[in-house]
């Protein structure tokens, strides 16, 4: 995908089938591209492929334990808090750019629809329609139950589509999104940037994918001093969609929250295995290579990458902090002196430093016609270093 345009791709809604097939679809491809494609490629197939990737079958993703066999917790499975919170800043947008739509990204479990719906209604905020693009067929089918069940009166203003429209307006969100769109890798072997793709092990019976480099042209935005042996992405997907986004808001603002970190902490000498990770079972490896279809596969996001692919599609950034601050400026205390003494530890989660106040981020876009001082970054804005 080039950094100008992105697509949405449809994607069944048949439950998962057996994994295998979708090493033999990934090899049968490597061996129709000569043997080997980029990394962004297999990211893609492995996460997105209709009916065997990873997000593509199956909900099993989101959940508070291992034991309800899931992979990971997102923010609004921990608090309610998180999306109340959210809420007033989306309500402000609302009603600052004069639009009545909210965009949701990745719904997940529909955990955050159901938190922004219920507040927004709570705030008086003028909401028409609620639409979520969602890759996946059978989570759009968990979050209508979930909307079903616990905002059953306001569930109708939902609709789920596969593609952005060419224009439109509205308010959009997307929470652990952007961490989750390939990544092109290339290695420093100290002379020269290789990119780093899959090939296979032809020796082995069954499909085996192993690591291979090629020399390329793509390099970091920034030369730091990488040390030989340095691994790290390169966000053109992310950047594209940003792009993508921008070209077709009419009028409106964005807010994206992700882990991750300006240009000169991402591409710091001394990361030199980069950010890319799986998640399975709440735990965390670093082999991309196995298991392909039953594990998520992220890596944490260039915030300063997403600044300027919103500036140079022609939106603004209305701030960018981390995610504590952006809580705390939209009232999260306010909430946690009502919360009992579970709700007060499952939310302090979202902010203390060690846990996801500090990693996580949130950047704010806003259509030039448009532009107000957000709440979410009116203390604590770090837009400066991007």
């Amino acid at each position: 995908m080039n950094t100008a345009t992105a697509s949405f791709p449809s994607v069944a809604s048949d439950p998962l089938p057996a994994v295998p097939a979708l090493d033999a679809l990934i090899a049968d491809e490597i061996r129709r591209s000569g043997g080997w494609i980029g990394f962004e490629r297999f990211m893609a197939l492995a996460l997105y492929q209709p009916g065997l990737g990873y997000y593509s079958g199956g909900d099993r993703q989101f959940g508070a334990l291992p034991s309800s066999g899931s992979d990971f917790i997102t923010a609004p499975e921990l608090s309610p808090l998180f999306g109340r919170a959210l809420a007033r800043q989306v309500a402000q947008a609302l009603a600052a750019t004069g639009t009545r739509e909210v965009w949701e990204f990745g719904a997940g479990s529909g955990a955050l629809a159901c938190q922004l719906l219920q507040t927004l209604d709570e705030l008086g905020a003028a909401v028409d329609r609620y639409t979520i693009v969602d890759l996946s067929g059978t989570l759009r089918e968990r979050q209508r139950q979930r909307l079903a069940r616990d905002v059953p009166l306001l569930a109708d203003k939902v609709r789920w589509i596969d593609t952005l429209p060419e224009a439109f307006e509205g308010v959009v969100v997307g929470n652990e999104v952007l961490d989750a769109m390939p990544v092109v890798l290339v290695a420093w072997d100290g002379a020269q940037w290789q990119e780093r793709g899959v090939a296979l092990d032809e020796v082995a019976s069954t499909p085996q994918f192993v690591w291979a480099d090629r020399p390329t042209e793509l390099r970091p935005p920034v030369d730091l001093g990488f040390v030989p042996g340095t691994v790290t992405e390169l966000p053109r997907q992310a950047s594209a969609f940003l792009s993508t986004l921008a070209a077709g808001l009419r009028r409106g603002a964005a807010f994206f929250i992700d882990y991750g970190f300006p240009e000169h902490e991402f591409y710091h000498p001394q990361r030199t295995g980069g950010t890319l990770m799986c998640h399975r079972g709440h735990k965390a490896d670093p082999d991309p290579l196995h298991d392909v279809g039953l594990k998520d596969l992220t890596a944490h996001v260039d915030f300063t990458a997403i600044a300027l692919a919103g500036q140079d599609a022609g939106l603004e950034v209305l701030g960018y902090t981390s995610q504590a601050r952006f809580l705390f400026n939209c009232g999260l205390l306010a909430g946690l002196e009502t919360a009992d003494l579970r709700g007060r530890a499952m939310a302090q989660k979202l902010v203390t430093e060690h846990e996801m106040g500090e990693l996580f981020k949130v950047i704010g876009f806003v259509t030039e016609a448009a532009s107000f001082e957000a709440i979410g970054f009116s203390a604590g804005d770090r837009s400066h270093t991007l």
